[in-house]
């Protein structure tokens, strides 16, 4: 039996993955298990393994192809005899990740795919094609006669990317269809194309069209650097957020005195005992975590028609590398002490710097904390990390003079900005949280534990 290998999802909200590299070649004897290919993500890079014991027949998918969550990537002939079985590959590191995408019988057997319409199961039959379960589902939403468009994949297969530009040239089915009609000037910036079937006006694609980019030359001297997957996927979600929910911003001051004359007089023996630094970091997490208690719909997220508020509160940790930004979470934040949060900051950071990040680790965030302080940085508005409702982060410490019980006084002060989705979120509750994040920082002093 030959059976397909798709794309498995790697972790909450991940919609597609890039190969990075394949490990195994047409021809190789694979076990259970074994890696067949690296794909990276915006969130991860992980290993996907073989879920069956046989020969690799054909790589679907080259070095550098992005797929979404279902498509097909390779095949592998096992022992036993029979038509082909779509499998979705399970990431290393996971018990158990559904396919987001249904799993489709292959055309080549030639069983025909539910669908909205006939249109769709006649293309998949025809000429033996394949066709992945990612660009059946697209083809079936948009009924879409797959025969019209020309594949750009190996072989000539049609790919999900192929659809996509099908749709957002207003490609049309095969029955003939009525002219776009005019469209007004905001939806022409936006590349929005109305196409309409001769019974109904067509539901809009389930897919956001692309917003084209104007072409740039690069003048003598000029250093082009190519944009990796990584990058790319960032860019993509970070647009993401900034379309989707609309941003509003906050932000307040914090005398972080107390608290520097705490972690001066405890790092050294901190660091002797525990082998790590002891930051700032843990004492921010700890007080922002205990005002989303008394705030619980801080921790919350946007779901369409209802808003989903969390009761584990997973705390998202921005961590750069050189190349990327990545976002690992500590689950269970509020359940940890000081001395707890600052070794998962330290854990955490230690993977990321390593590559060693596992889907676990950056799965589940509720709400993020970002220290953009530890670069300079007094003021920054940052951006969501979908779909979360809020971000906060804790800008430089730095020497300030303020006016303390009517007097001048030097004081380690420190700027707490918050971006929030107002479609959760009204500045009411924002700014009370951040009045309990002040006061829970400018409490810290020689009576805290940290363990």
């Amino acid at each position: 039996m030959e059976t397909q290998v798709l794309m498995p999802q790697l972790g909450e909200s991940v919609t597609e993955g890039t190969i990075a590299k394949w490990l195994i070649k047409p021809g190789d004897t694979v076990k259970k298990y074994e890696p067949l290919c690296e794909v990276t993500t915006d969130k991860v890079n992980a290993e996907v393994p073989s879920t069956v014991e046989g020969t690799v027949t054909e790589l679907v998918a080259r070095e550098g192809d992005t797929l979404s969550v279902g498509e097909l990537i390779c095949y592998i002939e096992t022992r036993a005899g029979g038509a082909k079985a779509p499998v979705a590959a399970q990431p290393t590191d996971t018990k158990e990740i559904a396919s987001e995408t249904p799993a489709a019988e292959s055309p080549k057997a030639n069983i025909p795919l539910p669908s909205k319409g006939s249109v769709v199961n006649s293309a998949a039959k025809a000429a033996g094609k394949r066709y992945s379960p990612a660009v059946m589902r697209l083809a079936q939403e948009n009924n879409i006669d797959l025969a019209q468009i020309g594949g750009t994949g190996r072989e000539g297969r049609i790919t999900r990317k192929d659809v996509l530009a099908f749709i957002e040239n207003g490609g049309m089915t095969t029955q003939s269809a009525k002219q776009p009609g005019p469209i007004n000037e905001e939806e022409a910036a936006m590349n929005v194309v109305h196409v309409e079937s001769p019974s109904q006006t067509a539901p809009a694609p389930s897919v956001r069209p692309a917003v084209s980019t104007p072409e740039i030359n690069a003048y003598p001297g000029d250093t082009e650097i190519p944009v990796n997957n990584i990058r790319k996927t960032i860019a993509s979600r970070m647009v993401q957020s900034k379309h989707d929910a609309p941003h509003a911003w906050t932000m307040i001051e914090v005398d972080m005195t107390n608290l520097v004359k705490l972690r001066n007089s405890l790092k050294a023996e901190f660091k002797a005992k525990e082998g790590f630094n002891l930051t700032f970091m843990p004492f921010f997490i700890k007080a922002v975590v205990e005002s989303i208690k008394e705030f619980p719909i801080m921790n919350s997220v946007w779901a369409g028609d209802k808003i989903i508020m969390r009761k584990s509160i997973n705390v998202s940790i921005a961590v750069a590398t050189d190349d990327a930004l990545f976002v690992p979470v500590i689950k269970d934040a509020d359940q940890k002490s000081i001395y707890g949060l600052a070794r998962a900051v330290d854990e955490l950071a230690a993977k990321t710097r390593h590559g060693k990040l596992s889907m676990d680790d950056m799965s589940g965030g509720t709400f993020t904390v970002n220290n953009t302080g530890s670069f300079g940085s007094v003021l920054s508005a940052p951006i969501i990390n979908q779909p979360q409702a809020a971000i906060i982060s804790m800008e430089s410490i730095v020497k300030r003079p303020v006016v303390v019980d009517d007097m001048i006084a030097i004081r380690d002060m420190a700027n707490l900005c918050l971006s929030l989705d107002h479609r959760v979120l009204d500045g009411l509750v924002c700014g009370r949280f951040l009045q309990s994040v002040k006061q829970k920082l400018e409490a810290y002093g020689s009576h805290t534990s940290i363990y």
